[in-house]
């Protein structure tokens, strides 16, 4: 049988607030299962730059990084961010250990190669690209990997990758290992039909509904990278994957009721 794993990934709105982080901490620190977490930090990234005036440019939701922002997303992500969050964990009793993907080679990327747009220092990942031996390793000594949104491509060069396909694609690497189960945690209950009503939650969500939602465009563009990196990890194996409210990440752990449940 399997050993348990929660791979979670966080993005910006929590991570900008003080309170809402700590609570969310605790309740991922009290897990005692083998866990990963995997954070974003988009709007503190957009806000720094608007500061420093470095223009952000965004497409379907995805940033596109050119050298300035490259400089300043290493900074914030690998940097400040994920260092607060494992020294905020280690309050906790949470061994946690922060990473980038150059980090003893935990994540090789590709940079982006598109036909119609530049992305700049994207980089893309595939499963080959995730270190999942060590990544095991480093678990099996009780430790708890804290990964940042950026990579390398073991040519010398950091790239910016999408914190959700950071998270989509380790956990498809790791569930050979374990039983998966992936958590994407933001600010709404889950996916909601009625983005103004938080009581429409849509339980669950097949490919061919995803489809038909984003076709009569009732999806918002921030949350298309979500689905389509939950809809990936289902079809590679992951055990299970959920949408969730940030807050209600506890209550999913007792009692699988909440969010939005992605199915095959």
């Amino acid at each position: 049988m399997k050993e348990k794993l929660y791979i979670i990934k966080i993005g910006g709105a929590l991570i900008d607030d003080e309170e809402l982080l700590e609570e969310f901490l605790e309740q991922f620190a009290a897990i005692q299962e083998k866990k990963i977490l995997v954070h974003g930090g988009g709007k503190l990234a957009t806000t720094l730059a608007d500061k420093l005036g470095i223009e952000q440019k965004m497409v379907n939701g995805r940033r596109i990084t050119d050298k300035d922002t490259l400089d300043l997303v290493a900074m914030v992500y690998a940097g400040g961010i994920n260092k607060n969050i494992v020294a905020k964990l280690q309050q906790k009793k949470c061994k946690a250990i922060g990473f980038s993907g150059a980090d003893a080679n935990l994540i090789k990327a590709k940079k982006r190669e598109d036909a119609e747009i530049d992305f700049g220092f994207v980089g893309d990942i595939t499963e080959k690209g995730v270190n999942k031996k060590l990544i095991s390793k480093l678990m099996k000594l009780d430790l708890v990997p804290v990964f940042s949104a950026i990579t390398h491509d073991k040519k010398g060069h950091l790239f910016n990758t999408n914190a959700d396909t950071i998270a989509s694609v380790i956990a498809q690497a790791l569930s050979i290992k374990y039983e998966v189960e992936l958590l994407y945690c933001f600010d709404k209950e889950g996916v909601l039909e009625d983005v103004n009503n938080p009581e429409s939650v849509i339980r669950n969500i097949s490919e061919e509904e995803f489809s038909l939602l984003k076709n009569e465009g009732k999806l918002h563009k921030g949350i298309l990278p979500k689905l389509e990196n939950a809809l990936g990890a289902v079809k590679n194996k992951v055990n299970k994957v959920f949408l969730i409210k940030e807050t209600e990440l506890k209550n999913h752990i007792e009692n699988h009721h909440a969010g939005t449940e992605i199915c095959l």
